[in-house]
């Protein structure tokens, strides 16, 4: 297994229940604390505010995020980020999948922004290019 489990506040479980099946190694937490100040900015979203102030709270070994903004604020509160990305190429390294192009090329099918020489600088770290 990649990860051991995902911690997700109630805004990102209310924004993926549509579209995200229920995994055992997905665990919703609700937040104990206020929200920090530096996530109310309007560049993210509730689920991102939610996110990073719950990464904060439990001391996570990582957060997941692609958005800039909250990877920008994310950076100011010194939580180590990965990716989307960053995760195939991980799952790769591990064998867990055989390739990331393909993973790359259906998420951006489905209007996953990947700027093209993020694309090829990640393609090119494994191999693929």
């Amino acid at each position: 297994m990649l990860l051991h489990e995902i911690l997700i506040p109630d805004g990102v479980a209310a924004e993926t229940v549509s579209t995200v099946q229920p995994r055992s190694w997905i665990l919703q937490r609700s937040l104990s604390l206020p929200l920090l100040p530096e996530t109310l900015l309007p560049a993210l979203g509730s689920g991102e505010r939610e996110a990073i102030c719950l990464a904060v709270e439990v001391n996570a070994s990582a957060i997941i995020l692609d958005d800039e903004p909250a990877r920008k604020t994310a950076a100011q509160l010194k939580l180590p980020i990965i990716g989307t990305a960053g995760i195939l190429v991980l799952a790769k390294e591990r064998q867990l999948i055989a390739a990331v192009k393909p993973c790359l090329d259906a998420l951006i099918e489905h209007r996953f922004f990947l700027a093209r020489a993020v694309y090829e600088l990640i393609l090119g770290r494994v191999g693929e290019l």
